[in-house]
């Protein structure tokens, strides 16, 4: 199938599922959803779905009318997908984007899955712990909001939200009401050190580094880039030169992916072997 194609071809007696997004061919999304089908048993067809910049609502709604089930949702799309949902999860509601989609007759459910992924592959994964740590989240746009509630549920010491400009890292820390323990400052105020430095900005596509000091890593502290790529991002580097253990996205794109496939299919996939497989290709490449 061509990801130019505005609506998938349809593949006879099964249900079907994509990732829409522009650009999208990139998208692991269909390797992932498709390893967890085979291992689960569903009956189920997933693609890439190129939808046009100004052309999101159309191609929901072509996929939707073709008999489409749901729909991962990927950049530039989260906000237009949090607009159309007729039904929000709460956790979509604190993120403020959606990045999945359920398909239920007239009922379009949205939710998002990348915290509770982020949670799941530091804290089980990587067997690092939230709860009584000092935890700082680098940025504060659409990735930070994301994840920032399913955070604090892990009932962290502290959390400083870092970023360039204050008062945005200030409304961040607002969504977390009267919760002890949140701070907000830019980048060049930051100090101490903390247990899990966590980089949801937009610096690694850029190769770059946040404009952190290289003091802030607690010894035995776990560096997380929600970036990943074949090779470690320019944060993660910079973080292990000063003695943290380093980790990048690719399990929170697994684990993301396995909270989507359970709200669809009911069913909870094996993510380790996934991990493994798609760790192996991305090293290929």
């Amino acid at each position: 199938m061509s990801t130019t194609d505005r609506t998938p071809a349809s593949v006879p007696g099964l249900d079907r599922y994509v990732v829409i997004g522009n650009p999208v061919a990139h998208s692991k999304s269909p390797f992932i959803h498709g390893r967890f089908a085979g291992q689960t048993v569903q009956q189920m067809d997933y693609q890439h779905l190129l939808a046009p910049l100004d052309g999101f609502f159309d191609a929901v709604q072509d996929f939707r009318q073709g008999g489409g089930k749901g729909a991962n949702v990927t950049v530039p799309f989260k906000l237009e997908a949090f607009a159309l949902a007729t039904e929000l999860t709460p956790r979509a509601q604190a993120a403020g984007a959606v990045n999945t989609l359920k398909f239920d007759g007239d009922r379009i459910l949205g939710d998002n899955t990348d915290g509770i992924g982020l949670v799941a592959d530091i804290a089980r994964n990587a067997g690092v712990s939230f709860a009584g740590k000092r935890v700082l989240l680098l940025g504060a746009g659409g990735a930070a909001r994301g994840v920032l509630l399913p955070i604090l549920a892990e009932l962290p010491a502290q959390l400083v939200i870092a970023n360039r400009t204050l008062s945005r890292a200030e409304q961040l820390a607002a969504q977390a009401g009267a919760q002890a323990g949140v701070a907000a400052l830019e980048f060049s105020s930051l100090s101490g050190q903390f247990d899990v430095i966590i980089n949801a900005t937009s610096a690694s596509i850029n190769d770059e580094v946040p404009p952190i000091p290289a003091g802030l890593f607690a010894a035995g502290s776990l560096a997380y880039d929600m970036m990943y790529g074949s090779r470690p991002t320019a944060f993660l580097n910079f973080a292990a030169q000063h003695g943290a253990t380093a980790r990048d996205g690719l399990g929170m794109l697994v684990e993301q992916a396995a909270e989507a496939f359970h709200l669809w299919r009911g069913v909870r996939p094996d993510t380790q072997s996934v991990f493994a497989d798609l760790r192996k290709a991305l090293e290929q490449q």
